[in-house]
This record gives structure tokens, C-alpha cells and sequence, in this order.
């Protein structure tokens, strides 16, 4: 590996998403991350790993040695799914980052103020990027947290980088998921842009201009990667019954009659149940609602009658990992690192046109 494909630090590092989707383009990084179940499942996945607190990391040691910067900071203080306590600290996180770009950093003054001392991991990024000037950046974060990506590209754009923000369904990149996230991408080697679509709901037509987009991949589909395992639709339970189909291939299960399969994603949070009700509920020939870490609590029916819980590999493939990623600690655990992660097939699309060029640059 040449200096300038070892030269990518990954800020909040998780499980791997990112990680594996450097891999897929033929690289590597290297991840700052603070929770040991993460740490255990990244050292275990071959990802190098350095664990600490992002917010405490001196960035000195690293100036002049960093060519790519990826962050996702902890989207459960803005996220659906939590308690949104992140939204009324917005000012102060726009204030961090105004006090970033004029080289005075107040984040020790402004925690203590925030609702949640987690929302002002937002501002991180920023602080790395200024100290390091890395060649390219791209963030990642739930879609509330769009407005601080937009601030953080304009002080990124006055520095010189190109810039583009936006929010990126991951069905339409192949991932059985309509998983929509914010983004922030910016290069100072070439025009950043967003990554192409390659697929779309229900598919496009082919044209003149080209072959057209693939239809969304429904869980279904995904639901068949490893040949020597075999998945028991009653799970562990002692009755009898239920069916038992092979991953190598869909199962015939969910293929055969997809529609009499359910995944019912309960959400107990007062804030989900007021915005979309106590359950989303998605049948095996749709993509999968978004993955979170309380996937745990999600399960499948069949024509109306409980048949089993969704199980980590499970969540995992729907997240784009394989099957057999070494997920470390409890369960709990495992689905929160899953649901946190970006899915690797959409970070290698975000992330190919940035580390290409890059390359290019260097060589």
C-alpha cells in the first residue's frame, strides 16, 4: 500500500461501514472510535482501529499525514428514532462551528449548554478538517443534521474545497433498505458530486442514453449469501413447525409467496409513534424500513401469525455486510453497531469518485 492509500482517518469509526467500503475500492483506513464492543468487532473484521474519544484526539500528531477525512458523528441525539433532544441545540452547534472557521474553538464552553453534550460531535469534522487540510472529506449523518453539513461546506468552500451536500436513499444504490442519510462531500482536486443512482423504485427504462436503472432489491432478494448456513423460521424455539431454507440462494419462503412475509420495525420512541405510528411494517418483496439499533426488536410474520425475530445476520446483510462479520458483544449491542453503521455499499459508491481522484492526484 502506497503512503497515499494509507492516509484515510475515519472519525467515529463504528463497526466498519466505511471501512468496508474503502476495502471494496482496494484500501484501507484508519478509525477513531471509543466504544469497545465497536473497537472488538472492527479488530476482529481486520480494520485498524485506534480507541479513543474523537472530541479529545489532539490533531497535531496527524498534521501533514491524513490525505482523506470520513466522519459520522452519533445521530441518536437528531435521529427519528430517538428523542430529538439534538434539535434545540442546533444554535449552539451552528455557533461551534462560526467559532471553528475564526480559529477559536469554544466547544468546552458550549457543551455544557447543549441538551445533549453528544450534539456537539457534529462539529468535529470541521475542527479535524481545518487542522489537517486532508484532500477530500465525506460526512455522514441522519437527514436532520443537513443544515450543520451545509454550514460546514460553506467554511470548507472558503478554504478551497469543492463542495456538495445532500441526502442519498441506499436502495437507490443496491441496498435493500431505503436507509435515507445526509451527506457532505468535498475535494480540493476535483469538483465534488454525488454518486450516480443505479437503481430506482420499480426500476427505469432503457434509453437512448443508456440501459436504464434496476429496480430497488427487496429483502427478499438479499436474504441469500452463505451457502453452509441454513435459516429455521422459527428461530430457536422448541415447537415444531416452521420451515428451513438455505442462504445460498433466496429463500423460497420469501420468494415463492414474498407478500404473506412481514417484517413488522416496532419503534416504541413517543416521537416515531407520532410521526409514522407504533409500527412500519414492510413485506419481504419491499426493501427493508431503515436499520436501527432497535432492529433487536423487529420480527417476522406470516400471514398475520409471529414466526421469528430478525436476527443479526440478517440485519447485517440488509445493512450491506456479509452474513458472517464478526460482530462483537451482546445483541443489543450488535444490532446498535449495525443500525449506526453506514452501509458499505453505499459508502464505496459516495466514497469512489473522491479516492480516485486522489489516487490520481498522488500518482
Amino acid at each position: 500500500m502506497s503512503a497515499a492509500t494509507g492516509r484515510v482517518l475515519d472519525l467515529f469509526a463504528g463497526p466498519g461501514g466505511w471501512s468496508q467500503g474503502l476495502r471494496a475500492l482496494g484500501l484501507a483506513e484508519v478509525g477513531i472510535e471509543i466504544d469497545p464492543a465497536a473497537c472488538a468487532t472492527r479488530v476482529a473484521a481486520g480494520h485498524r482501529t485506534i480507541r479513543a474519544d474523537v472530541a479529545a484526539f489532539p490533531t497535531a500528531q496527524l498534521r501533514g499525514k491524513v490525505t482523506g477525512l470520513i466522519a459520522s458523528p452519533p445521530c441518536q441525539t437528531f435521529s427519528a428514532a430517538g428523542l430529538r433532544a439534538g434539535n434545540g441545540d442546533l444554535p449552539l452547534c451552528h455557533q461551534g462551528l462560526d467559532d471553528l472557521a475564526r480559529g477559536q474553538d469554544t466547544r468546552a464552553a458550549l457543551r455544557p449548554a447543549c441538551t445533549d453534550p453528544r450534539s456537539l460531535l457534529v462539529v468535529e469534522p470541521l475542527r479535524y478538517a481545518l487542522a489537517l487540510r486532508p484532500d477530500w472529506v465525506a460526512l455522514e449523518e441522519v437527514p436532520a443534521v443537513l443544515p450543520l453539513f451545509e454550514h460546514t461546506a460553506r467554511v470548507l468552500g472558503g478554504i478551497g474545497y469543492s463542495t456538495w451536500t445532500g441526502v442519498l436513499n441506499a436502495a437507490d444504490f443496491g441496498l435493500p433498505q431505503t436507509r435515507r442519510r445526509a451527506f457532505l462531500l468535498a475535494s480540493r482536486t476535483r469538483p465534488a458530486l454525488p454518486p450516480s443512482a443505479t437503481h430506482a423504485d420499480g426500476g427505469t427504462p432503457a434509453d437512448l442514453f443508456g440501459d436504464g436503472l434496476r429496480a430497488w432489491v427487496s429483502m427478499a432478494e438479499a436474504l441469500g449469501l452463505d451457502a453452509d448456513v441454513t435459516v429455521a423460521t422459527r428461530g430457536n424455539r422448541k415447537a415444531t413447525g416452521g420451515n428451513k431454507f438455505h442462504t445460498s440462494r433466496p429463500s423460497w419462503a420469501l420468494t415463492e409467496k414474498t407478500r404473506s412475509w412481514v417484517l413488522h420495525a416496532r419503534r416504541d420512541s413517543p416521537n416515531w409513534v407520532a410521526a409514522h405510528g407504533a409500527r412500519r411494517n414492510r413485506h419481504g418483496d419491499q426493501p427493508a424500513p431503515s436499520i436501527t439499533g432497535e432492529a433487536h426488536r423487529w420480527h417476522w410474520s406470516r400471514d398475520g401469525v409471529y414466526q421469528r425475530a430478525l436476527d443479526v445476520a440478517e440485519a447485517a446483510v440488509l445493512q450491506g455486510f456479509p452474513a458472517d462479520y464478526p460482530w462483537a458483544g451482546s445483541r443489543t449491542k450488535q444490532f446498535q453497531q449495525i443500525g449506526n453503521a453506514v452501509p458499505a455499499p453505499l459508502a464505496a459508491a459516495v466514497l469512489r469518485p473522491l479516492v480516485l481522484a486522489a489516487l490520481e492526484v498522488a500518482a
